[in-house]
């Protein structure tokens, strides 16, 4: 249990029998009556957000969320085949489970996976990844680095802006949190 007093930006709850994320909160001591804390939580295996308030001191379940360290070996179909690196088992995931951060999923690539229970709730990609560009227009003579940018497609698929200087064939550092460009590699 959590009192919601505890509630911090990150820290999940269990609430109607789903896990919640706390995303914001504010503690609310109005000048008569007891205070409360106003809170904006995120449903993780849904993605629906709410604003929920609950007594100051109030006890809520919190979610006992496991992570495991797992590296993706292959595709096979829809699914996406992740081997533990400590028991070396093998579990499959769909697309729907990793969520949105599939498009920098590489073979080989280490992943922190969540669980609840049995059930996997999602998977944390590294914050940054290298990669290759497969294809992009190519430079002009006169393009700089603060001069615009332009689409280019990666290995694994995914679409991004880089800057006008960068070529087909370069490995470049995505942020897998803000899908942007970082630097060349």
């Amino acid at each position: 249990m959590i009192s919601s007093n505890d509630f911090r930006p990150g820290v999940s709850i269990v609430l109607d029998g789903s896990v919640w994320r706390v995303i914001e909160f504010l503690h609310v001591k109005p000048g008569k009556g007891s205070a409360f804390v106003r809170t904006k939580l995120k449903n993780v295996q849904s993605g629906s957000v709410v604003e929920k308030t609950f007594r100051a001191g109030e006890s809520v379940p919190q979610a006992n969320l496991e992570k495991s360290t797992m590296q993706h070996t292959y595709k096979e179909g829809d699914e996406f085949v992740f081997m533990d690196m400590e028991t070396y088992e093998e579990g499959r995931l769909s697309a729907k489970q990793i969520g949105d951060r599939v498009k920098y999923l590489k073979e080989g690539m280490e992943a922190e996976v969540i669980r609840w229970g049995e059930q996997v709730l999602g998977v944390e990609l590294p914050k940054s990844v290298v990669l290759e560009i497969v294809q992009t227009d190519p430079g002009v003579k006169g393009d700089t680095a603060t001069g615009g940018s332009k689409p280019a497609t990666l290995e694994t698929g995914a679409i991004i802006m880089v800057p006008l200087f960068i070529a087909q064939g370069e490995r470049i550092r995505i942020d897998t949190q803000e899908d942007k460009y970082i630097s060349r590699e």
